[in-house]
């Protein structure tokens, strides 16, 4: 009788990757150690800093610390030149995490079994380019990641495979995301080593989608509960964070003539950096008390205690010492 022979090693794919900001460099190096990465193709640099210079993106950057092949197309769609790039690399599969770009049909139609999305959210639910922020404004308390078939859709192609999992009542987006990617990243190592025998589960036609989060996103509004504000807290960071304005003022002022006038002045924005939803109630978006642990401000229904609070201009300091400085107390309003 012949001895057990040992189960083969799954087979080093010929493999694109797709992505962008620093979230996707794991799913990058990932597929570095395990498949064969002929090509990476992220955003096209962009200006930085206070002299804006053009930057790569961070998975440009590990990109080139690995020495692999890199493309920064700044189209996808009627660029016959990197159509004819990826055809010639015979690729086996690609793979898109965070990329940033919607993806032609014909470039979909290149790799022999397609391209393998790592989606960090329970599809159809949250289809789009912002998944986890909204599982947590929306308090969902469970979620998922999900590997897909890329189709011509916004994250509509059909599921390969997907891992439920509870959302901790205090992670925020950097946190949870960065726990979905990582299981993300088992998921589709097993697939890559079955591409063959895959199991497609078309998804429902219907879906929600989660847009990309604008600046406002973050504005405190004090009407809301304190757990949804809480719960906005979480899916706002670290962008675009959660902040308020203080109520602007009026000043005297005189002109050429002598003539006097009143000069509004702008309010003041404060970024809050940390909170928790605590008891209290009262006039909303008025200071219920200020102490040691923070500023308590009531909500539309129950109160927010601010622990950090960063003011327009300055460093990040305990909500006590902010409220010393700026003469804020009981009955103050916020916004």
């Amino acid at each position: 009788m012949n001895p057990p022979q040992p189960p083969a090693a799954n087979p080093r794919r010929r493999v694109a990757f797709f992505g962008s900001p620093a979230w996707a460099v794991p799913v990058l190096e990932a597929l570095h150690r395990h498949h064969q990465v002929l090509l990476v193709v992220t955003q096209p640099d962009k200006p930085a800093g206070r002299g804006l210079e053009l930057t790569p993106c961070p998975v440009a950057r590990r990109a080139a610390e690995l020495g692999l092949r890199l493309e920064k197309p700044a189209r996808l769609k009627k660029n016959a030149e990197f159509l004819e790039q990826l055809r010639a690399l015979d690729l086996d599969v690609a793979v898109t995490a965070a990329y940033g770009k919607i993806l032609p049909p014909e470039l979909l139609e290149l790799p022999r079994y397609g391209f393998l999305n790592l989606h960090p959210s329970d599809l159809p639910k949250y289809r789009g380019p912002a998944p986890v922020q909204w599982t947590l404004i929306n308090g969902d308390t469970q979620t998922a990641v999900s590997i897909m078939r890329t189709d011509a859709g916004m994250d509509t192609g059909p599921i390969v495979s997907k891992f439920y999992t509870s959302v901790g009542p205090d992670e925020t987006a950097l946190e949870l995301s960065e726990r979905l990617r990582d299981k993300g990243i088992e998921l589709l190592l097993e697939a890559l080593g079955k591409l063959e025998h895959l199991a497609l589960t078309p998804q429902p036609a219907q879906g929600t989608h989660a847009p990309m989060l604008e600046k406002e996103d973050g504005r405190i509004v004090w009407e809301r509960p304190a757990s949804a504000i809480y719960n906005r807290h979480r899916g706002v960071q670290p962008w675009p964070g959660s902040w308020f304005e203080l109520p602007g003022g009026s000043a005297s002022r005189l002109d050429t003539g002598g003539s006097a006038s009143r000069l509004e002045l702008p309010g003041k924005r404060v970024r809050v950096l940390s909170m928790r939803p605590v008891e209290g109630r009262g006039e909303v978006g008025v200071v219920l008390g200020v102490d040691s642990s923070g500023i308590t401000v009531a909500t539309g229904e129950g109160a927010i205690l601010l622990q950090q609070v960063q003011p327009e201009g300055k460093k990040p300091m305990p909500a006590a010492d902010w409220a010393r400085g700026a003469r804020i107390g009981v009955g103050s309003r916020l916004g």
